[in-house]
């Protein structure tokens, strides 16, 4: 079963929503899960260098007073404690996140995807870490095994930027306008950090039609093999 997430590092319900997603995972007791991510940027325009706190950026973006937009944010801050994710909101740097989304292109050529996934959405939602530092990019990589060369050369040139673009423009055929959305199998979607509970009945619902083919598969088959 694959599992395709399109999900942009400074989204907080993508955090929350991967979260979801494992614990569905784990509890279902699969162990045949691929989880994909895939780029997604919120805001492509962002600057490689903020001007901007996130709540200034939230207050012009939806027309209300700085307090306002904290007094929103504590509601994100709440929900994803529910989850055991503790953000520090204050402490956000809403700088542009594609250099992040180039990293993990090459996190998966190494089978690092889930690791560096998970520490990019920690940098930015509890350590107010810049995603388009080089530096912070690189340790992050290197600290779940990565090469640090490899890295520091990667982040110089404009490798994988293609792989990027191209993942979000099959977001847009897909008709992807907010994240996170999960595909499963190219079957099913779930839009949105839903309750866990949603993402184990879509996991059933495809092993159960996965134990149907398998019957239906040894239903023609005799001693000598199958047709």
């Amino acid at each position: 079963m694959k599992v395709e997430v399109w999900s942009d590092y400074a989204c907080p319900f993508c955090y929350i929503g991967k979260k979801r997603l494992e614990k569905a995972i784990q509890e279902n007791g699969a162990t045949n899960v691929e989880v994909e991510f895939k780029s997604f940027e919120l805001d492509p325009s962002a600057p490689e260098t903020p001007t901007m706190g996130l709540y200034d950026i939230l207050a012009s973006k939806y027309g209300t007073s700085v307090d306002q937009a904290r007094s929103m944010s504590q509601g994100v801050v709440d929900a994803a404690k529910t989850d055991g994710l503790f953000y520090e909101m204050d402490r956000v740097v809403p700088a542009n996140t594609f250099k992040a989304h180039r990293l993990t292109q090459l996190a998966k050529k190494h089978d690092k995807m889930d690791e560096v996934s998970e520490e990019l959405f920690q940098a930015y939602f509890m350590n107010g870490e810049n995603l388009n530092d080089d530096s912070i990019l690189t340790r992050i990589a290197t600290a779940v095994g990565l090469d640090p060369a490899t890295v520091e050369a990667f982040l110089a040139s404009e490798e994988s930027s293609n792989e990027v673009r191209q993942e979000e423009e099959m977001a847009r055929e897909l008709g992807v306008t907010g994240v996170p959305f999960f595909v499963f199998d190219r079957k099913y979607a779930i839009s949105g950090a839903q309750p866990v509970e949603a993402f184990s009945q879509v996991l059933e619902r495809i092993q159960q039609e996965q134990k149907v083919e398998i019957v239906a598969e040894g239903d023609a088959c005799g001693v000598d093999g199958c047709n």
